[in-house]
């Protein structure tokens, strides 16, 4: 049985990936990593938000940065997140 604070913890990374925009980066760069300018493009958004919406999922300890010159290139850190993806999508309703 979990604690409370184990709970908690599982809370905190689920509402960070409660948004489809964060949905979309998370596979995004599952399959390889790319800059914010990058992610913007394929998401259709500005720079701005999608730099908020990957803040959101970095405070989760769910992608990382890593800065090169003037860009921020992110990876998925938790793949095993992605398994969400099948099961939810297998629920009928």
């Amino acid at each position: 049985m979990l604690n409370i604070n184990e709970c908690d913890k599982i809370a905190t990374v689920i509402k960070a990936m409660a948004h489809p925009t964060r949905l979309f980066l998370m596979q995004a760069i599952s399959e390889q990593e790319h800059c914010v300018c990058e992610l913007a493009d394929m998401v259709g958004a500005d720079v701005s938000t999608v730099s908020r919406h990957l803040s959101t999922l970095k405070n989760a300890g769910i992608v990382e940065g890593r800065k090169q010159n003037n860009q921020v290139f992110y990876q998925l850190i938790r793949p095993c997140l992605l398994d969400i993806y099948t099961c939810v999508l297998n629920i009928s309703k």
